[in-house]
């Protein structure tokens, strides 16, 4: 049962009352934010809660039990709170969320209603609204491993093993147009293409520098040029003549793990395991029973 503290509660039980939303959004990386629905800035704990935001409450809901609760926030896109390249860039990413409710009048008359995780952000034009998911959604994340045929390490992470620093993994480029939400890049000379497939550019000047963008797909676009498609975005921000570099990317089987990387001892997928195929098939005079691996 939550309790409120005696001097928030006498004001709750007048006749009026001047009370306002607060958000305190503290950032992986540590930075800490704070906005308000007010329409003058509320100070607290030494967090000056903005109110030059725009920030206004959606509809919340809750259960019992420990089915996850949800709220969205809506706002506008601004250079002095929220900027539209941080979030590209995952700056925002499982923010920490604490939700109160104050006395405008009076900060020291708060209530903290709720704690929650910074979970999908959508982008409109000059807005976002971002969805908030209570703690209980932490439970739905994924503990410990998962048995499958694939890898389930990042390539080049403590278990994977790779040095993906190694000049052998990357290549820089320079970005020479965008077409149709496409990367039009040169200035990387003869270029295994497969070797970037499910891998990511990271920009290192112009006004998307520091941003991560996973591949999609790659192509040969003549002349010398590679032709890149991107997961989720069309590389808004950049222009000609920013820079980039490419990484390598790893689509977890075994065969690549071998082939491309020589990681293949280090493989933490189980390539043998049999499928549902295997496991719900029965044996036939033609067939191939000889119990040998499934992967060769």
């Amino acid at each position: 049962m939550r309790r409120v503290p005696e001097a928030l509660g006498a004001h709750l039980a007048g006749q009026a009352t001047t009370l306002a939303s607060c958000w305190k959004l503290t950032r992986r990386d540590g930075p800490v934010l704070g906005f308000t629905d007010h329409d003058e800035p509320i100070a607290f704990d030494g967090v000056v809660f903005e109110a030059a935001t725009g920030l206004t409450a959606g509809e919340a809901e809750a259960s019992l039990g420990l089915a996850a609760a949800s709220q969205e926030v809506e706002g506008a896109l601004s250079s002095l709170a929220i900027d539209e390249a941080d979030i590209a860039a995952g700056r925002y990413d499982g923010a920490r969320i604490e939700i109160f409710l104050v006395n405008w009048q009076a900060p020291g008359q708060r209530l903290l209603l709720d704690v929650a995780d910074l979970g999908e952000v959508k982008r409109g034009g000059p807005a976002f609204t971002a969805e908030l998911r209570g703690i209980a959604s932490r439970l739905d994340r994924r503990r410990g491993r998962i048995y499958r045929r694939r890898c389930d390490a990042v390539l080049g992470d403590g278990r994977c093993g790779v040095d993906i620093a190694a000049p052998a993994f990357w290549a820089d480029a320079t970005l020479a147009a965008i077409v149709s939400g496409a990367l039009i890049v040169g200035g990387i000379g003869s270029l295994d293409l497969s070797l970037y497939a499910a891998g990511h550019v990271v920009w290192h000047s112009g006004g998307v520098a520091g941003q991560r963008m996973e591949i999609a797909g790659l192509q040969a676009a003549g002349g010398g040029l590679v032709r890149i498609a991107l997961v989720g975005s069309d590389g808004e921000g950049a222009v000609p003549g920013d820079l980039l570099r490419l990484h390598a990317g790893c689509d977890k089987s075994f065969a690549t793990c071998r082939t491309r990387f020589g990681n293949h001892l280090n493989f933490r997928g189980f390539p043998h395991l049999p499928g549902n195929d295997a496991a719900l098939g029965f044996a036939r005079q033609d067939g191939l029973n000889d119990g040998s691996p499934v992967v060769p």
